[in-house]
């Protein structure tokens, strides 16, 4: 945090964290006063989601464009000069070796460090300018994408610390390179709370049958934020989330009625206590119980007209393929779920770039550009935030020998590009530039931490407060760093 800038105290709003192990509920409301901090804490001392009572502009820093996000990672690192950033001289250059001038020492992977020579590879496919905007992209692979060039926000200039997948990954995940931080969907639950009572607040799907980098739990878990604010994995299988059913011989109401005796005990202990923990144990017990039919409503999509699968695409109707995630995702997002997480691996094309980009691009094209679509024609896109983009970019070499019909690209985390649609954000604009060679950035860069700081304030969170105590430190989602870019956002 700024050195300059002053920093939370006990009796301070931002002091969200606990200073002692155990708080009775007179004590920690006392402790505490208005604003966000108090909400979050009120919302785990009630066990009750903000959103049923309050509206996000009431515990907000300041009025919110947006409620919620969807985030589509795309795991692996895609390759921005052959999807989005348009370097002709970069193809004119092909085969020619990456001049000195240009990498200025950058560190590289082990995976293409040791080579002798790092041939230039412009890219093989054809850029257009599309939409009234006339934004550059590769129409030929993402001709949905390119569709709607006019909705979306494309950053070029996005850049990372990280080099490897682990710690990159987990840097756009959390805001840290290390384990164990919080998640963003699980900032904004504690932050801002619950817009439905019946399903979780922060959502993850998975794309089945894909291959990559493994994506663990820890990516989208709460850290040392309350386990509450988990994120919940639904998977494509009959049961979406695994052991929440009643076991064979377990009624409604005799679980009902099982719940209510362990409340009365856990209120006893709480009262006794003043553990904080218990709550957060009730809240989790009773969310699994209304989960047991909130959660069949959702994942059934029998009702889905066939004009929407055809808009999504056939795979739509596939549980569990991208397509049917981003469907999914457009249900949730109707019913109140504030933070949704796709994933979608298989972007690591170290080597036969030229056959593998094509099927992930045809794998997640039709569908990421219909779910903007699908969400604006309902009147949801205005105050939802679509992202994506991956965890680093890939190089403008070759990894390997150059062969034009089979190469690869290793890890580039100095430029890569994303892109964010709906929640305030301009529609029809390309942020930042990079150099001719697509190596380095030359103008307009945005760090993790900076778009990290522009999601939170779509959502009318001030990126420096929102803040949690632990280990004697206050912590928040973009560290110490992070400035909102605002030439993407509607004025």
């Amino acid at each position: 945090m700024n050195a300059n800038r002053q920093q939370p105290t006990a009796n301070s709003p931002l002091c969200t964290g606990h200073e002692e192990p155990t708080l009775t509920r007179r004590s920690a409301l006392a402790r505490l006063g208005g604003g966000l901090g108090s909400l979050a804490l009120g919302n785990l001392l009630t066990g009750e989601g903000l959103g049923a009572s309050q509206t996000p502009e009431q515990i907000s820093h300041f009025f919110p464009k947006a409620k919620r996000v969807i985030y589509m990672f795309q795991s692996g690192g895609p390759s921005q000069m052959d999807l989005f950033d348009h370097k002709p001289h970069l193809v004119k250059e092909t085969g020619k070796e990456l001049p000195d001038s240009v990498r200025g020492g950058q560190r590289l992977t082990g995976m293409s460090g040791n080579q002798a020579t790092l041939p230039l590879v412009g890219s093989p496919y054809k850029f257009a300018q599309h939409g009234e905007s006339g934004m550059w992209m590769n129409g030929e692979l993402l001709p949905y994408t390119a569709g709607i060039a006019d909705e979306i926000s494309l950053i070029n200039t996005m850049k990372t610390e990280a080099i490897n997948h682990g710690p990159a990954i987990n840097f756009l995940q959390t805001g840290s390179q290390l384990s164990g931080r919080p998640a963003m969907g699980s900032w904004l639950d504690y932050g801002l709370g619950s817009l439905n009572e019946n399903l979780p607040s922060f959502v993850v799907l998975i794309t089945k049958g894909k291959s990559g980098q493994p994506l663990q739990s820890r990516l989208w878990g709460s850290g040392f934020l309350p386990g509450k604010h988990d994120g919940v994995r639904f998977r494509s299988e009959k049961d979406a989330v695994l052991y929440l059913n009643n076991p064979k011989g377990q009624s409604a109401k005799g679980r009902r009625l099982m719940l209510d005796r362990l409340k009365d005990l856990h209120q006893a202990q709480l009262a006794e206590t003043g553990d904080l923990e218990l709550e957060n144990r009730i809240s989790q017990y009773e969310m699994a119980f209304r989960m047991q039919s909130s959660i069949p409503e959702v994942t059934d999509m029998k009702d889905e007209p066939e004009h929407i699968y055809k808009m999504y695409g056939e795979d739509a109707k596939t549980p569990g393929t991208y397509a049917a995630n981003c469907l999914l995702a457009r249900r949730l997002c109707e019913r109140g779920v504030r933070f949704i997480q796709l994933y979608h691996q298989g972007w690591d094309q170290h080597g036969q770039l030229p056959k593998k980009l094509p099927i992930q691009a045809k794998e997640t094209d039709q569908a990421s550009a219909a779910l903007v679509m699908d969400l604006k024609q309902r009147g949801l896109l205005d105050d939802t935030v679509i992202v994506w983009g991956g965890e680093f970019g890939r190089t403008n070499y070759c990894q390997g020998n150059y062969n034009p019909k089979n190469f690869g690209r290793d890890h580039h985390p100095l430029c890569f590009s994303t892109w964010v649609s709906g929640g305030g954000f301009k529609g029809g604009v390309t942020h930042g530039q990079t150099d001719d060679y697509g190596y380095n950035i030359v103008k307009d860069p945005v760090h993790v931490h900076d778009f990290h700081a522009t999601l939170l304030n779509q959502l009318g969170v001030d990126h420096e407060q929102l803040t949690y105590k632990y280990q004697g430190r206050y912590f928040r989602l973009t560290d110490v760093h992070g400035h909102v870019v605002k030439n993407i956002i509607k004025s």
